[in-house]
């Protein structure tokens, strides 16, 4: 049995969830899911970064202490969770104190491998990034909230590291995904790598996890935030554990942190003596119009809005169908219409509602005989024989939404069968025939069905069912001829949109 070991960023609390959030995190469930349904063990990890100068802030606006700030956000994230079906294995908290002590242990080995010393800085301070930032970054106007600092703070190592990380990901084609996001790394790796701030002073910001060889200060919120990759796993709490976990297979992350995550991270890891992740798939944005969704601009699409009208599995098919990982993607009302109507109402749906109202029909409710399959049948036999094998290649390629696309592709095929076979005309003169071809595009179904059902595990539970299929696996001929269909009302009701 292989390991499948997923992670999303940890999210900020600073805010309710959204669509962005709702993606990498949906998109994490469904990997996780592809990979059981193949036998794997899986382990799905998301959480929320708790810590920092932007949480502290947004929950003294609110009146709040950070602490209860956080416990009153958090489940917020955990409703969100579980109305959108996201089924993880851990959900962390960097407030927990399994959490926190390791982030300590870490701090305190970095340390004593001669990789963390303190020195006095004086540079350009971002408040909204939490980090100092060059001259260069200062200039170009890109940083909202910019002071000047100077104060004492710790300091790691990082450029110690630069050419190791440079050797390494040349060496491993697939570490950083996809291949554009790797080259913007290698590229700014060309430049003299800085050292990493890696404490705020507690006169300034104590909102943080205290640093174990200087009670005067807490770590910077991102060397804490990465740490949960290793700290849930039991890295410094259960060894055997951790050793079956990591290294991640995946570190799922928007665009936006791939250089915390491919430099800061790495870095990290090889002063720990830890291996690096196999991958980290930095995917893009969701925008409206050419605009990145954010709070800021009041453009913000709340997943939980879609999901009350359209349904939970709507909007998984949608988000999944839509996005090419690693390109943004953009979301439009209309746009989400097209492809419920399109794909889910008029050939998924349909093909159901061909099927089994025509089984009701003519065949008395059962799933009839498949007979002697013709070449016609072999065809789509062999199609769907193949399906399965390429949905697997293309999950293991990060390829979802090719994987959700071929799936519809034989969806069609199926119905484009049954409309060249015309079962309901072959009913009334050869009902051998009418059989096969129902048997056919029944089984069809009940495979592009099983390959649906990471993205919308609600519906295709639902076919599954009406098809008496509910533990069937994705090999042809395991729907077996004389069972009862279930009466059903219809999968995906159009979306009737009034014309102006």
């Amino acid at each position: 049995m292989s390991k499948f070991f997923v992670t999303t960023p940890i999210y900020y609390v600073n805010d309710a969830p959204h669509i962005g959030h709702a993606y990498t995190t949906i998109l994490a469930d469904v990997l996780s899911r592809y990979h059981r349904t193949v036998g794997d063990e899986v382990f799905f990890l998301t959480g929320l970064d708790e810590h920092g100068q932007k949480v502290k802030q947004a929950a003294e606006k609110r009146g709040l202490s950070p602490q209860a700030h956080c416990d009153d956000l958090a489940p917020r994230f955990l409703n969100l969770w579980k109305t959108l079906d996201i089924r993880y294995d851990d959900f962390i908290r960097t407030t927990q104190e399994r959490h926190k002590k390791i982030v300590q242990l870490c701090l305190q080995q970095v340390h004593d491998n001669g990789d963390i010393y303190s020195d006095e800085y004086e540079g350009w301070y971002s408040v909204a990034e939490e980090r100092f930032i060059t001259d260069t970054e200062y200039e170009s106007g890109q940083f909202r909230d910019v002071k000047k600092l100077k104060e004492k703070n710790y300091f790691f190592k990082m450029s110690k590291y630069q050419q190791r990380l440079i050797d390494y990901i040349q060496a491993h084609p697939g570490f950083i995904r996809p291949e554009h996001r790797k080259n913007e790394m290698l590229g700014f790796l060309r430049q003299p790598l800085g050292d990493l701030c890696i404490s705020r002073p507690k006169a300034r910001m104590d909102w943080g996890i205290e640093i174990p060889f200087d009670k005067d200060y807490v770590t910077y919120v991102w060397f804490d935030a990465l740490v949960n990759y290793i700290s849930v796993p039991g890295y410094g709490s259960d060894e055997v554990k951790f050793k079956k976990w990591w290294p991640a297979d995946v570190h799922l992350i928007g665009k936006d942190i791939l250089t915390t995550h491919s430099i800061y991270w790495t870095t990290m890891l090889f002063s720990l003596g830890l291996p690096l992740p196999e991958t980290i798939f930095a995917h893009g944005w969701w925008l409206i119009g050419e605009t990145k969704m954010s709070k800021s601009l009041g453009n913000v699409v709340n997943p939980l809005d879609l999901t009350n009208t359209y349904g939970v599995d709507a909007v998984r098919y949608y988000l999944m169908r839509e996005m090419v990982l690693g390109l943004d993607a953009n979301f439009t009302p209309d746009s989400f219409i097209k492809c419920f109507n399109s794909d889910l109402a008029n050939d998924f749906g349909n093909l159901l509602n061909r099927v089994s109202g025509l089984i009701q029909k003519n065949h008395g409710g059962q799933i009839p005989q498949p007979g002697d399959l013709t070449a016609v049948e072999q065809d789509i036999k062999q199609q769907a024989d193949s399906l399965s094998g390429r949905i697997k290649d293309l999950i293991n390629e990060f390829k979802v939404q090719e994987a959700v696309s071929s799936t519809l592709d034989f969806v069609r095929i199926l119905n484009k069968y049954m409309e060249t076979q015309a079962p309901w005309k072959l009913a009334k003169t050869d009902m051998k025939a009418a059989n096969r071809v129902l048997y056919t595009a029944a089984e069809g179904l009940r495979i592009a069905t099983i390959m649906l059902a990471p993205v919308m595990p609600e519906k295709t539970a639902a076919v599954l069912s009406i098809l008496g299929a509910e533990n069937t696996r994705p090999s042809w001929g395991q729907l077996r001829p004389g069972t009862a269909l279930q009466a059903h009302p219809p999968l995906f009701p159009r979306i009737e949109v009034e014309k102006p």
